[in-house]
């Protein structure tokens, strides 16, 4: 096959690498000043010491450590799998046209990947700096011990931006070769290719991930493998954070910049005299691609990390410690199987039905391979507990009930997503009433009623995770007590755990969405229907003749299916966040009670300082969403001003490349303003609630776990109902270019940063902000017990001075002003 690749894209403007450390290095020095006077404290995550895995055997005799070194070959193995398909995608029949098309978006996309990799550097030299002085300083480890968790940062932040890039270039592989397969007038590969894409990134994503946590289990020193760990967590963490928060807000941006313009000027979607249509296809990816894998990456690395903490701290025994430790691994492993065995499964059933059908549903194959990886995992769970570990401390009941609490997690990568599409689908009740209520009521009411779906959502999903984390409370309190104190903490992180046991499958349908997105675009970019004489041309290369019409409408009724799974994985992503935040927080709790045993009264709500932080954390997720939705807003609004002024309606067959590029150039700028406005309150916010009052930091730290689950699930799925409402208007009722569809198409652009924005980015911000916790907690109580509580106070102080700052920065040196 041909390459054809299109020339690279001047970089975008940006803010200047060199101009952001001079903005930041005084900030953090400030936030060091107080690291040489530490003294050396007990406990904390320096000092996790991991048992010999060959202290305890499974399956007849095998060690700890070979088996989880067995595993590694599954992980392997996994990885090629993605790698294959990669490469089919790759090697897949695609018209010139759509190649270009694809290569062009590609080419914009990598742009932006390389500025926000520069913008990542100086990051990791942010909180690189304050692991050096906690390990170094206050913990006085050897110099090679601070290097060691030093590199395993790097590979953290490394790990989610490859990750990113992987999953970036394997959806733009795939819009073309997914566009180019919808004009052989059959539904089945428009459905076909993105979900290989989406496989594709989420065997490599999951098997990568596991590579690197077991290489730290099994060839790290034991007395170094917990801080490697925790240093792993957050380098990731921090990566998908940054990756989460300016892609949400590029894609936004570009994606409103373009929508707008079919009411401006009553302009067809992808029109390719607009210049904002480039701009929201390398947002499709940028967003809904870059963020998505990062976010993944780090959701299963932190959960596992958080599980593992919570294991050396929580259980005395060293043989269980190691049997937990084994059997979670394995667990993780058989996930990578049941996900790949549901895939062929699920796809033999499919091409069977739906491979001659020139039209399909495109919703019911996605949904039975959730179900189906579900329910596999779930069989494999008990069946390999009952052989891995039939006994735990003497009690041969104990395997079933933590696969039990394992599987409320697995079932709630299933029933989530039920719940989800009932609000978001394309043919959901609530998503059919905003239809209805923009026919009569126009704008007014298609929001109010999104928002209406958004807020029934919240309820009953919250109480679907409710009911879940309560099976999971009362089996814990049957038995799991005799192995661990405070069980029920132990049974939310497997909850989580569980939550991303088809961690392959769960990315796969996430990332579907970006594919059939950009596949629709690419179409419509390439105007192959106008080129002379392309239906001979295509018999001849490529051995059919082409239906442009059919393979149109599939292009277009599949992206509500991309849009319905894009919103089914959200609520499962903060949901991991939050019930695996639990486990961390927990990690605090118990050094700052000595284990358990001293200062409980003030985990209470008459601790007023506990109370407060309660409030504190509410009121900084309600920041945090207005930044978001802030850049994205101004940021749109510079980029409508300059596509209105510069779109060519009467002359032009096609957008201006250079005029696509400032669109791109525009979106970067307030995506890298927003995110270092976003990013630097967070940090500071944190070491200065941490400085004032431990207790308060814990009670900060409940709460925005709290608010952040129930704002991000109703914004998500607002944001999704309003999605498809406009989705249904343009495909079902095909009534684009009217005023049901104008009112509709401003719904979808007050959903966009609800949903791609905001709402996901909470999820990587509260873990962040809790993995960091950590880290500062244990700063500011051993200064307390060193120098008292007037320097603590008086560092609380400034950096929340600092914090504050760059919240008041966040609107005013963002808002939208008049000229």
């Amino acid at each position: 096959m041909q390459n054809y690749s299109a020339k690279t894209p001047a970089p975008p403007a940006r803010m200047p690498v060199l101009r952001a450390i001079r903005a930041v290095l005084p900030l953090l020095s400030m936030a060091l000043l107080a690291a040489p006077l530490m003294a050396q404290a007990e406990g904390g995550e320096a000092n996790l010491d991991l048992p010999n895995l060959d202290s305890a055997t499974f399956l007849g005799g095998i060690g700890g450590r070979s088996l989880l070194m067995f595993g590694l070959i599954f992980c392997v193995l996994g990885m090629v799998f993605g790698l294959i398909i990669y490469m089919r995608l790759k090697n897949m029949e695609v018209h010139k046209s759509m190649l270009e098309v694809s290569e062009l978006i590609y080419e914009t996309c990598k742009t932006y990947l390389v500025t926000q990799g520069k913008f990542l550097i100086l990051l990791e030299c942010f909180i690189g700096i304050i692991i050096v002085f906690y390990f170094g300083f206050l913990r006085d480890l050897a110099a090679y011990k601070v290097a060691v968790i030093l590199v395993f940062s790097v590979i953290g932040i490394g790990g989610s931006y490859g990750v990113a890039a992987f999953g970036m270039r394997v959806n733009t592989f795939a819009n073309s070769r997914a566009a180019f397969a919808s004009l052989r007038g059959k539904a089945f590969p428009c459905y076909d290719i993105p979900l290989q894409a989406g496989m594709s990134i989420g065997m490599l994503l999951i098997s990568v991930e596991l590579i690197m946590m077991l290489i730290i289990l099994l060839f790290m020193p034991h007395d170094l493998a917990g801080p490697c760990f925790i240093g792993f967590a957050i380098g990731e963490s921090l990566g998908a954070a940054a990756l989460r928060v300016a892609g949400g807000i590029f894609t936004k941006i570009a994606d409103i910049g373009a929508d707008l313009m079919k009411i401006v000027f009553k302009i067809k979607e992808d029109d390719v005299r607009n210049p904002g249509v480039i701009a929201d296809c390398t947002g499709d990816n940028a967003g809904d691609s870059v963020g998505p894998s990062a976010d993944g990456f780090e959701t299963y690395g932190v959960t596992g990390v958080a599980l593992i903490t919570f294991i050396l701290l929580a259980v005395k025994t060293p043989t269980v410690q190691v049997q937990l430790l084994v059997w979670i691994f394995v667990m993780r492993v058989m996930m990578i199987v049941s996900s790949a065995a549901s895939y062929f499964i699920n796809g033999i059933i499919a091409k069977a039905r739906y491979s001659q059908a020139e039209k399909m549903n495109f919703e019911a194959p996605l949904t039975s391979l959730v179900w189906m990886t579900s329910l596999i995992s779930v069989a494999l769970t008990y069946l390999i507990s009952y052989f891995m570990v039939p006994e735990l401390n003497g009690d041969s009941s104990l395997w079933w009930k933590l696969s039990t609490v394992i599987t409320c997690g697995t079932l709630a990568g299933a029933i989530i997503p039920e719940g989800v599409k009932v609000f978001t689908s394309t043919n959901s009740r609530h998503v059919r009433e905003i239809v209805n209520s923009a026919r009569e009521g126009g704008a007014s009411l298609t929001i109010l009623s999104g928002f209406v779906a958004g807020n029934f959502s919240a309820f009953w999903l919250g109480f679907a995770i409710l009911g879940l984390m309560s099976v999971a409370y009362g089996v814990s309190t049957a038995g799991l007590g005799g192995l661990m104190v405070a069980p029920a903490v132990f049974a939310f992180g497997l909850v989580a755990f569980g939550f991303l046991g088809m961690g392959p499958v769960t990315i796969a349908v996430d990332s579907y969405g970006p594919v059939t997105d950009n596949a629709q675009s690419v179409f419509e970019l390439s105007t192959i229907e106008t080129l002379p004489n392309i239906s001979a041309e295509i018999k001849r290369d490529f051995g059919f003749t082409p239906n442009f019409e059919l393979g149109k409408e599939n292009l277009e009724e599949n992206d509500g299916a991309g849009n319905t799974f894009k919103a089914t994985s959200k609520p499962v992503l903060i949901g991991t966040a939050v019930v695996g935040a639990t486990t961390m927080i927990f990690s605090i709790i118990v050094a700052l009670t000595d284990g358990l045993k001293n200062h409980l009264e003030n985990l209470s709500i008459l601790h007023p300082p506990f109370l407060l932080g309660l409030i504190t954390g509410g009121a900084v997720i309600y920041w945090f969403t207005g930044a978001a939705t802030q850049a994205v807003s101004t940021g749109a609004y510079r980029a409508v001003e300059f596509i209105k002024k510069n779109i060519k309606l009467e002359s032009a067959e096609k957008a201006s490349v250079a005029d696509s590029k400032k669109v791109v150039a525009i979106c970067t700028q307030y995506a890298q303003k927003g995110m270092l406005n976003i990013f630097i309150t967070v940090f500071f916010a944190t070491l200065a609630f941490s400085f004032f009052e431990p207790f308060y930091f814990i009670g900060y730290l409940i709460s925005i776990a709290t608010f952040g689950l129930f704002q991000a699930i109703f914004m998500a799925n607002a944001g999704g109902a309003w999605d498809n409402a406009k989705k249904v208007v343009e495909t079902e009722l095909k009534m684009k270019g009217t005023e049901l569809h104008a009112a509709t198409v401003v719904g979808d652009t007050v959903g966009d940063p609800f949903k791609d924005t905001s709402s996901v980015a909470l999820n990587p911000i509260i873990k962040f902000t809790t993995l960091f916790g950590l880290l500062a907690v244990e700063l500011a109580v051993s200064l307390n017990a060193k120098q008292g509580n007037t320097l603590s106070t008086v560092l609380g102080v400034l950096f929340l001075a600092v914090s504050l700052t760059f919240v008041y920065r966040s609107f005013y040196s963002m808002r939208i002003e008049s000229k």
